[in-house]
């Protein structure tokens, strides 16, 4: 991490000893989160992935960087809609200058926003943003842990309505002579376990809205409307990928297509996950990829089982010991902190959109300043 370290040292006395003087110069004192708003902004470099669009016949497009700087503005201010988002411009005339509108008059309409808002989902621009940063800075790095885990994204949609499943009666006792009865169908985990593409196994996962349920820390069930945002971080709380999916998947069903991406972007020797990821085929996979996977045993119902592990971990408790693998496991609260911050500073409880697209941009846009701040805080520390 050396090197990483002085790259993004260099980035951090850049902004503190010539950047943010020039600005407060400019504009006056900035906020905790202005300030983070200008640091994101710089470790991005946004205007990168915003392609010229030449004269053309028509009325030309308004500024789409400005218009993307805005956009994480309203993850970084954790604003509910976009109306708000306009309103907050209007009346702070810091964060419109910070975004490129040097005029009250030059700020677009709503319906401008909306245009091109719906550009950036479907050009995937937040999700680029995020790989080319982590990329940038943590590609040859070695990481030591991987987190992974989802969050309930709630969302204001109707739910799409489940389809019965098809069941074929299976015919009983041996088959006739000459008879050919069908294969057992794969599960989706055997699936891509066997080698699929990432993309394949990314548009085979649902990601419809719809009702999910998820049992919290207290043994309560717990049940919304939306979408899960399932996401691997490193143990600084980095978020090195993430995916959206349908609110009733299981979370094991994506941890493979997680794991690949992740493998693609950073190096890594453990992954570490709860009790939902507790498959033989995760375990497989992850020890394929070169890491060794420490996953929270989940006995079933098998209840001798739970009792021996009951037992083991009062008697271990008890005699005030840890093992190695239960020190590692609880590095894994880093993706909860994560979960949290996105949730309650970042956008991720006031969803607003409609449509998987729409809705992994706009969270994507909060794990784009999640991200930055945290790779800014590993020399801030020091």
């Amino acid at each position: 991490m050396n090197q990483v370290r002085l790259e993004l040292s260099n980035k951090f006395n850049h902004l503190q000893t010539n950047l943010f003087p020039w600005l407060q110069e400019e504009l006056g004192p900035l906020s905790k989160k202005q300030k983070l708003f200008v640091e994101t902004l710089e470790l991005i470099q946004i205007e990168t992935f915003i392609p010229y669009s030449p004269k053309e016949p028509g009325r030309p497009e308004m500024n789409r960087i400005a218009v993307a700087r805005a956009f994480v503005a309203k993850a970084i201010f954790n604003m509910p809609t976009t109306k708000f988002l306009l309103d907050y411009l209007k009346s702070s005339p810091t964060i419109r200058r910070l975004c490129g509108w040097e005029r009250y008059s030059d700020i677009p309409s709503e319906s401008t926003f909306s245009r091109a808002f719906n550009q950036f989902s479907d050009s995937q621009l937040p999700e680029r943003l995020h790989e080319t940063l982590i990329g940038e800075y943590l590609k040859n790095q070695l990481i030591g842990h991987i987190s992974r885990d989802s969050t309930a994204i709630i969302a204001r949609e109707k739910p799409e309505k489940s389809k019965p499943k098809e069941t074929v009666k299976k015919k009983r006792g041996r088959p006739k002579k000459g008879e050919e009865r069908p294969e057992k169908a794969l599960t989706r985990l055997e699936n891509q376990s066997r080698g699929m593409s990432i993309e394949a196994m990314i548009e085979d996962l649902p990601n419809a809205c719809n009702v999910g349920t998820k049992r919290n820390s207290k043994g309560f069930q717990n049940t919304w409307i939306g979408y899960k945002l399932h996401i691997d971080c490193t143990e600084s709380g980095i978020p090195i990928s993430c995916l959206l999916t349908s609110a009733s998947l299981h979370d094991s069903q994506v941890a493979i297509p997680l794991a690949e991406i992740s493998h693609k972007r950073v190096t890594n020797c453990y992954d570490l996950m709860d009790a939902a990821y507790c498959s033989p085929l995760i375990d497989a996979h992850s020890r394929s990829l070169g890491h060794i996977p420490i996953i929270d045993e989940n006995p079933r119902r098998d209840k001798e089982r739970k009792k021996e592990i009951e037992a083991e971990t009062k008697a271990q408790r008890a005699a005030g010991y840890k093992t190695a693998e239960v020190v590692r496991y609880n590095e894994r609260s880093s993706v909860e902190r994560v979960n949290g911050r996105l949730k309650d500073d970042l956008g991720g409880r006031v969803v607003r959109v409609k449509g998987a697209k729409k809705v992994m941009a706009h969270l994507m846009f909060g794990i784009v300043a999640l991200a930055a701040s945290q790779l800014l805080s590993l020399v801030q520390l020091e």
